[in-house]
C-alpha cells in the first residue's frame, strides 16, 4: 500500500501541485503581511488616523458593557463582534493575490503562444500537370514546360 502511495506521490503533476500549494500558501501570508503591516497604514493615516485592524460594530454586549477601544478587548468580554476592518484588509489581500496570479496566467498563455509558432509559408508548389515539385515563384514547369 505504501509503495502505490508513493508512485501516486512521485507523479509530476502531484509534486508540482503540492510544489504550487505550498508556494501559494506562502506567497498569501506575505501579501497578509504586506496589507496589515505596509499598506492599510498609510491609507488609514490618510484617512484620518483609522486603524481597520479594529474596525468593527458590536452585535451583542458580553458580560461587560462597552464601548470596546479594540475586538481584543470585546472578545474578552464576551462580545459578539462584526469585523468589517479586518474583512476590507482580507478582500485587499485577495485582490493583490488575484492580481499576481492573473499575471502569472497571463505570461504563461504568451509563452505558450510563442512557442505555437505560425507555420512557415510555402517555399514550392506542385505542378497540376507533372506533379513535381517546383519553387512557388515559377510561371513554368522546368520538367514538362507546362506554363503555370
Amino acid at each position: 500500500m505504501f509503495k502505490e502511495f508513493k508512485e501516486f506521490a512521485m507523479r509530476g503533476n502531484v509534486v508540482d501541485m503540492a510544489v504550487g500549494i505550498v508556494i501559494g500558501a506562502a506567497f498569501g501570508t506575505i501579501v497578509q503581511s504586506f496589507v496589515k503591516d505596509i499598506l492599510m497604514p498609510p491609507i488609514g493615516l490618510l484617512m484620518g488616523n483609522v486603524d481597520f485592524t479594529n474596525l468593527f460594530v458590536v452585535l451583542k454586549e458580553g458580560a461587560q458593557a462597552g464601548p470596546f477601544a479594540t475586538i481584543a478587548d470585546a472578545q474578552a468580554a464576551g462580545a459578539v463582534t462584526w469585523n468589517y476592518g479586518m474583512f476590507i484588509n482580507t478582500i485587499i489581500s485577495f485582490l493583490i493575490v488575484a492580481f499576481a496570479v492573473f499575471l502569472v496566467i497571463k505570461s504563461l498563455n504568451n509563452l505558450k503562444r510563442q512557442e505555437e509558432a505560425p507555420p512557415a509559408e510555402p517555399t514550392t508548389k506542385e505542378c497540376p500537370y507533372c506533379f513535381s515539385t517546383i519553387p512557388i515563384k515559377a510561371t513554368r514547369c522546368p520538367a514538362c514546360t507546362s506554363e503555370l
